[in-house]
């Protein structure tokens, strides 16, 4: 019966994957003379490998009658119950920490949020691996079940463009295909983009200075904008400098649109990403955003005669426009020059922009957590809608029975999703506030969460937050949050419609 209900098969083959995965930190920590530590990880992946295994031939014959309903079951069951078996060996390997700690760290990890208990100084470096590998899991994950399971039920940001959704291409493939069919086709189709732009991205960071272990974490954390560093940041790097954030500004990219890596079969493509929406809108923001402060910041060096400083101005744009495009997308990273922008001027950047732009995240059916940026963009195109019938009331909008539906149906859509994200915010903000944390505390760690971003809590306050003051029951409220935002609230009210369980 649970076999049916929860699809333990996908769930089985997830915790495989996650199980064969242990064995590379424990290849990296026997290559680094950390036997300890490889001892546990080669343990913990061989004793998991043989219990997913024989779990796996007890269930094969439980077969779903609702593979929709399931699949969605084994996704939130992905991001709750597996980091319980991933933080077995993060527990015995570090062994200086509370079981709880190591959940928390690998639901960050999972759901892509990058939230960290611990300085960097104090994880070996096999565990920082590990991190970074989760997390990138995560994001492949996250990637493979937007496209396969939420595009059919027109969720996940595709209810904002599901025009006549009975005869969209993704219900098409559903009458013909199954979930699970979808599942086998885009991993086969999205793996090989996934991995080849890590792997790109890993080597160009080599090149551009960086040790091979920070290489690795900050390509994999950037292209699950999971943030994961193993030196506490991309601000704390030294060897690739500024050609490494222009080589992961670069990458990040990649999680403003699904057109940057993926055909949309609807029509999109690369030939028309010039004219995806949440790309330009992405774009538009990262460009205008950076101007703003640029200027802000000009203004007050104008009044302290350093404005002719030209090399410190050029420094705290692109440390602007960096993070700008890092927080965007959810991954997190702090430009170097991010603290030479408030030295230049003396002014401190106000956090409550880098809230917004988490708040906003990244594109559809990537890897990036927020409310979406065609969300966003629906809002948009609603509201100078309105304003353009205020001046102009016979007037008659054009653009497509798209657009139509965009303005229409999309924005009410896309702001019943915004107002369950802010409802979702006052309830964790509530829940940490009964723990004892102050209001602007609660709030950034609520939005560090709900995004998944989590080394928001770092830079959006007035001084540093850090997760390792948060009490016990603090902890968990954030990592129901972290699963909460990364499968998003329309998932899990999905899962409460009656139709999914009349069979």
């Amino acid at each position: 019966m649970l076999a049916r209900l929860l699809n333990l098969p996908l769930l089985v083959i997830l915790m495989g994957i996650g199980a064969g995965a242990m064995y590379i930190p424990a290849i990296y920590a026997y290559v680094g003379d950390d036997l300890h530590v490889a001892r546990v990880f080669l343990y913990g992946g061989t004793l998991f490998l043989i219990l997913t295994t024989m779990i796996g031939i007890a269930t094969s014959p439980g077969k779903s009658s609702n593979l929709v309903r399931s699949h969605l079951l084994a996704l939130l069951g992905t991001f709750t119950i597996l980091p319980i078996m991933l933080a077995i060996p993060f527990y015995e390997a570090l062994r200086t920490t509370t079981f709880l700690n190591a959940y928390f760290e690998m639901v960050s990890s999972l759901t892509t949020t990058g939230a960290t208990l611990f300085d960097p100084d104090r994880l070996p470096d096999a565990l920082h691996l590990w991190r970074a590998l989760v997390g990138w899991m995560g994001g492949f994950l996250v990637w493979v079940m937007a496209i396969a399971v939420l595009a059919p039920l027109n969720l996940g940001g595709f209810e904002v463009t599901a025009v006549n959704s009975g005869n969209s291409h993704f219900t098409q493939i559903t009458n013909t295909a199954n979930t699970s069919e979808r599942l086998t086709q885009y991993s086969a189709q999205l793996f090989p983009i996934y991995a080849g732009l890590t792997m790109i991205l890993w080597i160009a960071l080599l090149i551009a200075g960086d040790q091979p272990l920070v290489a690795v974490t900050h390509a994999m954390s950037t292209l699950s904008t999971s943030g994961i560093s193993a030196v506490g940041g991309k601000n704390n790097v030294t060897g690739s400098g500024i050609t490494g954030e222009v080589l992961i500004f670069g990458f990040m990219i990649f999680a403003i649109s699904r057109l940057t890596f993926f055909k949309d079969r609807q029509g999109g493509g690369f030939r028309q990403l010039r004219n995806d929406p949440e790309f330009r809108l992405g774009l538009f923001l990262v460009i205008l955003l950076p101007i703003i402060l640029f200027l802000r910041h000009w203004l007050a060096a104008f009044d302290s005669d350093t404005e002719t400083d030209l090399m410190a101005a050029g420094r705290a744009f692109w440390g602007a426009m960096f993070t700008v495009m890092s927080f965007l997308t959810t991954t997190g990273f702090e430009s170097v020059d991010w603290a030479d922008a408030r030295n230049w001027s003396g002014l401190q950047t106000p956090g409550l922009i880098m809230l917004g732009l988490a708040v906003i995240g990244g594109g559809v059916a990537t890897t990036a957590g927020g409310v979406k940026l065609m969300r966003i963009y629906a809002l948009y195109k609603h509201g100078s809608r309105e304003i353009e019938r205020l001046l102009h009331p016979d007037s008659v909008a054009g653009s497509g029975a798209k657009a139509r539906y965009i303005r229409r149906s999309g924005a009410q859509i896309s702001w019943i999703f915004f107002m369950l994200f802010s409802m979702s915010i006052a309830m964790v903000m509530l829940a940490l506030s009964l723990t004892g944390q102050p209001f602007e505390h609660a709030m950034v760690f609520t939005v560090s969460a709900l995004s998944t971003t989590g080394p928001l809590a770092g830079i959006a306050a007035d001084t540093p937050l850090f997760y390792t003051d948060l009490d016990s029951i603090a902890k968990l409220i954030l990592a129901a949050a972290m699963v909460l935002g990364r499968l998003e609230t329309l998932a899990i009210i999905a899962l409460l419609n009656p139709s999914l369980w009349r069979s």
